[in-house]
């Protein structure tokens, strides 16, 4: 094998070498190009705890978008805009709540589609939502006796 062929297979291996490195830090840094889009809803929250930007948003376990940006009215509520593809079709009693995947993983928004004949279109807002669930608050409560023994003691 002579020296400039074996230069150039070098040079390849480096160059996919560099090419897949590139491909995992954009997979790995959530920024991707499979999404379609299309459908923005919104939901207004009481607390979403850690869900960030870019967050899945998922029916039955399926990623059908991602959560677009987070804002906050003026009483103080959370409103978390979503970007649906748009050819899932969600009907208007749909409802947002938001989960997380294992004991301490990320968070993501989970949609369970309602009954109804109407859909929901792009700018409407999701009327049922249930936050997140505070783990926090919940080991806060157990740690200082805020459950059922203070409430027997009261009876």
């Amino acid at each position: 094998m002579s020296k400039a062929t074996r230069d150039f297979i070098v040079g390849l291996f480096v160059l996919a070498g560099l090419a897949s490195l590139a491909y995992l830090s954009l997979r790995v840094g959530g920024i991707e190009s499979d999404g379609k889009g299309g459908l923005e809803l919104s939901a207004e929250f009481a607390e979403i705890g850690g869900l960030k930007e870019r967050a899945p948003v998922v029916v039955s376990g399926v990623k059908i978008g991602r959560v677009k940006r987070i804002e906050l009215t003026p009483d103080l509520h959370a409103v978390v805009v979503l970007d649906v593809d748009s050819q899932y079709q969600l009907p208007v009693d749909s409802s947002a709540a938001i989960r997380t995947e294992g004991l301490l993983g990320q968070q993501f928004v989970a949609l369970e589609p309602g009954a109804e004949d109407q859909l929901l279109k792009s700018g409407d807002r999701i009327a049922y939502t249930e936050s997140a669930l505070s783990i926090e608050r919940l080991v806060g409560d157990f740690v200082h006796g805020n459950d059922l023994e203070n409430e027997k003691s009261k009876e």
